[in-house]
């Protein structure tokens, strides 16, 4: 397995510090309840939750698709949140947007608790592999349809802790 850079730390964390910039500026301020979707987005949400200076409320959720490299196209929450999200700024902060499956189904749970608002972060968008009609609001990389890791993102659980995004050819 050759493993190549795709996005260096440092592109990754300049871009942190303008979606961080954004958030502020749409959210005014107000305090974001950040979900974080475990265990990929981890790595992004903290770096971006440190770079947000309003308040940030985390939780988290963990929603399994994958095994190996691919998607089974089965869903299983196997961690809910831990608060009530009832008139509440919800940030989804998500590793990929790829298939969309995953988010199309959160959204729509998330809906369901009656937030004030709802919008997704994510990492890495995979638009060609998008089979779901689900968008984010907020994304740091638009990537080809490679299959990535490093910053978060896994191969069977490994090359989470890369502090860059890598491909695998």
């Amino acid at each position: 397995m050759q493993i190549k850079t795709l996005i260096s730390q440092e592109e990754i964390q300049e871009r942190i510090k303008e979606l961080a910039r954004q958030i502020e500026k749409d959210y005014n301020s107000e305090e974001i309840v950040m979900i974080v979707i475990l265990n990929g987005a981890a790595f992004f949400a903290m770096d971006l939750a440190k770079n947000i200076t309003s308040s940030v409320l985390v939780d988290f959720m963990k929603i399994s698709s994958y095994s190996g490299t691919q998607s089974t196209g089965n869903l299983k929450m196997k961690l809910d949140l831990s608060q009530d999200i009832l008139d509440k700024n919800v940030l989804i902060v998500e590793d990929i947007v790829d298939t969309g499956r995953t988010l199309y189904y959160l959204k729509d749970y998330l809906l369901s608790k009656n937030p004030k608002s709802l919008k997704i972060c994510t990492l890495l968008n995979k638009e060609e592999r998008r089979e779901f009609d689900i968008s984010a609001d907020y994304v740091a990389f638009d990537i080809p349809n490679k299959f990535v890791i490093g910053y978060g993102l896994d191969y069977d659980e490994k090359y989470r802790n890369l502090p860059y995004i890598a491909y695998v050819e």
